[in-house]
């Protein structure tokens, strides 16, 4: 159906998991059936006529959109999401944006992600695997403060167990000291430090690599400032402010081989 006071679509919630205080997963369903979407993109939500962009982490053949989204308590619009409740809709505007999707002329891809911004990542891997594409090498650094914030986590190493050929996983936590992570032993550092010691040991062809970043504007910054001198040319997408959710800017590093126009 549409809403008559904006003549936009609706989405309607079917699941919702709240994974800390400020941090939950949606599940919304398109009430005029399937919303086309390439993995990667996102969508237009909106409540009481406020409008955010949201990157969808689940794949185009699930037939809802999944969002990993958090809260700014003085933000516009996650403080209305936070008191929704199963049965409730947002309006939906009809076509997917962006460009932050896998290139598929190039065979590895390195994706850094911080918290929500591990999203459209989750979206290819689950695409890539339905469709049984092979050929291609995935190594995805997901970091946090803490380890309740990975959120996607069990999900990206089971993936990485089942093709250890195709995806490497690395999670770490930046914040190992604290009480929250008292039962996190795995690797501690920032992601954008961690995802340098594994490049060291990777040798990968950067004439055939392509560097994805999503997340924390610090996080994205370090890599591009480093990765540019080295090579690689960056290509930044913003994706506008949302609520400042941690997704709101991605940058990918591409090799001059391999450089394609926006379009």
């Amino acid at each position: 159906m549409t809403s008559s006071s904006t003549n936009l679509s609706q989405a309607t919630l079917v699941e919702r998991s709240d994974i800390t205080d400020d941090l939950m997963v949606v599940k919304m369903r398109p009430d005029e059936g399937h919303f086309n979407f390439k993995p990667g993109q996102y969508c237009t939500l909106g409540l009481d006529g406020i409008e955010r962009a949201y990157s969808i982490a689940s794949a185009p053949h699930e037939g809802v959109l999944e969002l990993f989204v958090e809260l700014v308590p003085d933000g516009a619009l996650t403080p209305k999401m936070w008191s929704m409740k199963i049965g409730d809709s947002m309006t939906l505007r009809p076509r997917a944006k962006g460009i932050f999707t896998m290139n598929t002329k190039v065979h590895h891809h390195v994706m850094l992600g911080t918290v929500t911004g591990i999203v459209p990542y989750v979206s290819i891997l689950r695409s890539h695997l339905y469709k049984g594409d092979e050929g291609h090498k995935f190594y995805v650094f997901l970091g946090a403060s803490y380890e309740d914030e990975l959120t996607y986590d069990k999900e990206l190493q089971d993936m990485s167990n089942e093709y250890p050929d195709s995806i490497s996983f690395i999670p770490t936590v930046s914040r190992p000291s604290e009480e929250r992570n008292t039962n996190w032993n795995g690797p501690t550092g920032r992601v954008n430090t961690i995802y340098e010691s594994y490049m060291d040991g990777l040798d990968l062809p950067k004439d055939d690599t392509l560097i994805y970043t999503c997340g924390h504007p610090g996080m994205i910054e370090d890599v591009r400032a480093k990765a540019v001198p080295s090579g690689w040319l960056s290509r930044k997408k913003d994706f506008g402010k949302s609520d400042r959710n941690r997704l709101n800017i991605s940058i990918s590093l591409i090799s001059l081989d391999q450089v394609t126009r926006d379009h």
